[in-house]
């Protein structure tokens, strides 16, 4: 008899084993690789932010990422559309001050990337100190549902206000003609000093720019809140505007994502967020921002690596989708070979085992066998067990390492089957001697 290896049930199992790799491996690669394109939440069409999330589009689409760019009201409602998770949007500007971890547990931070001071530009006002020279002004803060209509309403009631002024929610852009042609007294607005609005309302001498003198008292109030100085004469250098160095609050702007969104989008944004805001600002140093400053939110995963050490190894070195598919098929094959090595080792050793503890049992019965020939047992008895050990002998598979000790069985098989015969009555010894299916 020959050791069959079975070879059509191991070619079905093989083949089994490839189509079961193959999916295997196309679901990882699916779940591997970040998403080709990203919902950004921004804020009303022409402004701050919309211009932002441009740049930040235009950077992504370098790797292969298609950024869409949603308008929304602004601030309060871009928290809204990260919260709800269900609407697509995974990434978006949020404003100092408007959630908290607890209050946002799914979202998370990708630093800093602005201050954005908060501007109050007024007509008429010839001591612009403080807030309560608001008092009977009608004054813009902004559509709801912007910063600027939350910290706008947010001061007015800190400063016992939201009932001596005429609030007029409008947006950025309506403010700043209505304040020039006369319509309203103030116009509130939360943006940086390069906004072209600001640079205009700066440089206008029926303007002024109202200041913050008790800035200290609103950063101890507002921790998200940080102090800036509008130098003399930034506006306008021919006319000195403004007159004087003007001190205002103003509010962190940080990245916002999804703590589920992929970590090589992270990456691909945190890279774009230096490239963006790292550059010198008329009210910020030269690589100030991005910086890792948790707000509101903390810091994700990714935004510490990245503040830490700027990226890993396949980061700095391997195009994005390469580098993206790499490092986290190694988060998976790591862990899977750190099992399976162990187990391709187990596996010879228990197959071994069991191998050798059926071969053990063979032997076991065959001892009996001549023991009971020794003995003088019933010789029908002795032959009937000897014929079923070596039926199943007949049908055993071993793997070809064994292949030795089963033949040696079958050596030992020949040896008993001679003793039983001999031990036999004369009238079965001929059925007993021909009774070898192995042909030993």
């Amino acid at each position: 008899m020959s050791v069959s290896r079975r070879p059509r049930i191991l070619v079905l199992l093989a083949a089994a084993v490839c189509l079961g790799g193959i999916a295997w491996t196309a679901s990882l690669y699916k779940r591997l690789l970040p998403p080709r394109t990203v919902v950004m939440t921004t804020g009303p069409e022409g402004g701050g932010y919309r211009e932002l999330g441009e740049k930040y589009r235009r950077i992504l689409a370098r790797s292969g990422v298609t950024l869409e760019l949603r308008a929304s009201r602004g601030d309060v409602e871009n928290i809204q559309l990260l919260e709800e998770g269900q609407t697509g949007v995974s990434v978006g500007f949020v404003g100092g001050g408007l959630t908290t971890e607890s209050a946002s547990p799914h979202l998370a931070s990708l630093g800093t990337i602005a201050y954005y001071p908060f501007w109050i530009f007024c007509r008429g006002i010839t001591a612009p100190d403080r807030l309560r020279q608001l008092r009977g002004k009608r004054v813009a803060i902004g559509e709801e549902g912007s910063g600027t209509h939350a910290l706008a309403l947010e001061l007015l009631r800190a400063n016992e206000l939201e009932n001596a002024v005429t609030i007029s929610s409008t947006s950025f852009a309506e403010s700043v003609e209505a304040l020039l042609d006369g319509r309203i007294d103030c116009a509130c607005m939360l943006t940086t000093a390069e906004a072209p609005a600001v640079r205009k309302l700066l440089a206008d001498k029926r303007v002024n720019l109202l200041e913050f003198e008790r800035a200290d008292a609103y950063l101890a109030l507002y921790p998200y809140m940080r102090k800036v100085v509008v130098p003399e004469g930034v506006g306008s250098l021919p006319a000195n505007l403004p007159p004087r160095d003007v001190t205002l609050i103003a509010s962190t702007l940080s990245l916002v994502v999804r703590e589920d969104l992929h970590p090589a989008i992270q990456f691909l944004l945190l890279r774009a967020a230096d490239e963006i805001h790292s550059s010198r600002g008329v009210l910020q140093r030269p690589d100030q921002f991005p910086a890792p400053e948790a707000v509101d939110l903390p810091l994700s995963a990714e935004a510490k690596s990245f503040y830490k050490s700027g990226g890993n190894f396949l980061q700095k070195n391997l195009p994005f989708w390469l580098w993206a598919f790499a490092a986290h098929f190694l988060l998976y094959v790591i862990p899977l070979v750190v099992i399976l090595y162990p187990l391709s080792k187990a596996i010879p050793a228990i197959v071994a085992l069991v191998v050798d503890t059926r071969l053990n049992r063979i032997y076991g019965e065959l001892r009996e066998v001549e023991n009971g020939i020794d003995e003088g047992k019933s010789h029908e008895k002795l032959a009937e067990a000897f014929a079923d050990i070596e039926k199943r002998v007949t049908h055993l598979r071993v793997p070809t390492s064994h292949a030795r000790s089963l033949y040696t069985l079958r050596q030992h098989l020949s040896l008993v089957r001679e003793r039983l015969r001999s031990a036999a009555p004369a009238e079965s010894r001929d059925p007993v001697a021909t009774s070898d299916p192995a042909g030993a």
